[in-house]
């Protein structure tokens, strides 16, 4: 595969000031999803079982798009319209959250394809002020997944990874974390050399680590590497939920959020289990901090997790207790789930900043700036302290 770096891109049109970013985020694939409400009738027609994350090729792909867009008639509470299609993997959800909500400065390490999907994904980290001059352009296709919620807020995900084009260890050089303070990644297995490679470049350039452990599939199904890598040392802050929380330490007696929290924190200096609807327990060193959940209207829990992680990095690099990091992630993660997918927009945006400033926590200014896009459109960010 061609490899070569995304060039030519003006960073400065929406403020972000020129220099290493503060945040860097590692998604070694660029995805894109495509996000739509429906009804138990369509995801009888699809492949796989609904609920969970089944596979699938670009044929079988295809066919599922094509009954969204030609078959779909549910009315969704974003008006009715069939697909949302937007930038996404957790990675790029925690970077885009940092940008575009806490005005911290951020890049993103990844490959995209050379594919409408590919541009797509660009666009969209660019479009947040997003450095993305460390996202590789390869030959061959952009991943991409569909995330189908139906009328309770249950999610089916059918993701289409087959020949998807991703960064690779000996990719990584030290340049792409050089200046940099905060590295964000997911576990996942099959990047394990690429995540390896990563820490070893951010360590030696002075950089924090951030884990999420992703699923409890993941944590099941490939606990040893996982174990290897927390007990390395190397791991910063780690975020699990409840379920990866019990995966990680099924082989123990206790298997209970409390003590998985104490052997993550045992082996990180931040570690975080988010309790779902129970909200959060943290800890670090002898300080533990627990967090109920913010009340809000849940539409579609997609990218919770992502944005809570947004906003406990937002409270850690401005210096704030843990739990205030606790409860300004419960804000963030509390925004998202307003609508579909994991892009927040503007006026949940100014939720999160009214439950903020209600809560006495630290927060970005809320000082409106429209920043003139390459289309001639205008796009609302908010100008940080």
């Amino acid at each position: 595969m061609g490899l070569d770096n995304h060039q030519n891109i003006n960073h400065k049109r929406c403020g972000v000031a020129a220099g290493a970013p503060l945040v860097i985020g590692l998604q070694p694939a660029a995805m894109v999803d495509h996000y739509a409400r429906v009804d138990r009738a369509l995801l009888s027609r699809i492949p796989g079982e609904p609920g969970g994350s089944f596979p699938v090729d670009s044929k079988e792909l295809k066919f599922i798009l094509d009954e969204v867009i030609n078959s779909h008639k549910f009315d969704s509470p974003n008006g009715g319209i069939p697909l949302k299609t937007i930038a996404g993997g957790s990675v790029a959800n925690t970077i885009r959250g940092l940008a575009a909500g806490f005005r911290i400065s951020c890049g993103i390490i990844g490959a995209y394809g050379n594919d409408d999907e590919g541009s797509l994904f660009v666009d969209n980290m660019d479009s947040y002020g997003i450095d993305i001059s460390k996202l590789r352009l390869k030959e061959g296709p952009t991943s991409q997944c569909v995330c189908l919620v139906d009328e309770v807020g249950n999610r089916t995900m059918r993701p289409c990874l087959l020949g998807a084009v991703k960064v690779q260890a000996n990719d990584l050089t030290a340049s792409d974390f050089k200046g940099s303070k905060w590295l964000v990644m997911r576990y996942a297995v099959l990047n394990i050399e690429v995540i390896q490679a990563a820490i070893k470049l951010a360590k030696q350039e002075g950089l924090l680590v951030s884990l999420d452990l992703a699923s409890f599939e993941m944590v099941r199904k490939f606990r040893l590497p996982l174990l290897e890598l927390l007990e390395s040392g190397t791991i910063d802050l780690c975020f699990a939920n409840e379920d990866e929380a019990a995966e990680l330490l099924r082989d123990d007696e206790n298997t209970d959020p409390e003590s998985a929290l104490d052997f993550l924190a045992k082996h990180c200096k931040w570690a975080v289990v988010t309790l779902g609807s129970r909200g959060c327990i943290a800890k670090s060193g002898d300080e533990v901090a627990r967090v109920r959940l913010i009340d809000t209207n849940a539409i579609d829990a997609t990218g919770a997790g992502d944005l809570f992680a947004s906003g406990f990095i937002y409270g850690l690099v401005k210096g704030l207790t843990l739990e205030e990091c606790c409860m300004i992630g419960s804000c963030s993660g509390g925004c998202v789930v307003r609508s579909i997918g994991g892009e927040v927009s503007p006026e949940n945006w100014w939720w999160m900043y009214e439950q903020m400033q209600s809560k006495g926590l630290h927060s970005p200014k809320k000082t409106e700036e429209l920043c003139l896009q390459d289309d001639g459109s205008f796009h609302l960010v908010h100008a940080s302290e």
